[in-house]
């Protein structure tokens, strides 16, 4: 997601890991919000998906535009779909995923994949996202300029 403020301002809509590896961290400890999904399955319904599951909110109604593929550092490949919207969520309400933690200790707990998600300046995007993503901030920024 993405919207422009009263002064023409670009924000994008990131979300801060969940997890005790992230519950400390900030910087490139965001991500926009994604999931995985099947080989046979279209990217932008599992996108819109994976967004719902994250946020505990469908995402918006509007139209969508695809920004292209991207290679992360793990190796994993990221479609990555963007929306012009002034999305607000009354909260943030995230599925969950099990942990063990401390690892080796035998204590398996339920932990958020999206422990907060917040609209996020560009300069600011840049600092937060985890490195592998910025490139999809670029792609947006190169986009907009076109449009």
């Amino acid at each position: 997601m993405y919207r422009r403020t009263s002064t023409a301002e670009l924000e994008v809509w990131i979300a801060h890991m969940g997890g005790p590896f992230w519950s400390h961290k900030d910087e490139r400890a965001w991500s926009i919000p994604k999931g995985e999904y099947l080989e046979s399955e279209d990217p932008l319904v599992a996108a819109k998906r994976e967004f719902a599951e994250e946020m505990g909110t469908p995402p918006p109604d509007v139209d969508y535009l695809g920004l292209g593929t991207f290679r992360q550092p793990s190796g994993k490949l990221i479609t990555a779909f963007a929306a012009e919207s002034d999305f607000a969520p009354e909260r943030i309400e995230s599925n969950t995923f099990e942990l063990e933690w401390p690892r080796g200790s035998g204590i398996v707990r339920s932990y958020p994949e999206i422990d907060d998600a917040v609209w996020a300046t560009e300069t600011i995007a840049r600092a937060k996202l985890v490195g592998g993503q910025v490139p999809i901030l670029d792609a947006l920024i190169r986009h907009l300029g076109s449009a």
